[in-house]
């Protein structure tokens, strides 16, 4: 008896709404892209040369860097898998990743220079 009413009452809201035609509208929020440096990243020495990378290998195997300028959050690591999230536009994540591969080429730098020595985890 229940799911007689049941099924009268999903009738009756289908027939009454057989008519409308939805057209929803779409705005990207946030971009999510992959990319890969194809180099192995010493991400405890990244960490050292930038305020702007957080890395805790006891909470997550990944470091955290954040770009200011396009407002992005990229997660690094160790084989050189980069996660690029909150871009809005293509552009955004191009620019951001831009960013990482500096830091990273500013690092590989350095270690030519012998100004730091490279961790070995």
């Amino acid at each position: 008896m229940v799911r007689k009413k049941e099924r009268k009452n999903a009738k009756k809201i289908e027939t009454k709404y057989k008519h409308v035609v939805l057209k929803p509208t779409y705005h990207v929020e946030n971009i999510v892209a992959s990319a890969d440096m194809k180099v192995d990243l010493d991400l405890y020495n990244l960490a050292k040369i930038s305020p702007d990378i957080d890395y805790e290998p006891e909470q997550f195997p990944g470091a955290i860097l954040k770009i200011h300028e396009p407002k992005a959050a990229l997660l690094l690591f160790k084989n050189g898998k980069v996660i690029c999230t909150g871009a809005h536009t293509r552009a955004d994540v191009i620019k951001a990743v831009s960013q990482a591969v500096a830091l990273v080429n500013k690092y590989r730098n350095m270690l030519k220079l012998k100004q730091i020595s490279p961790s070995h985890n």
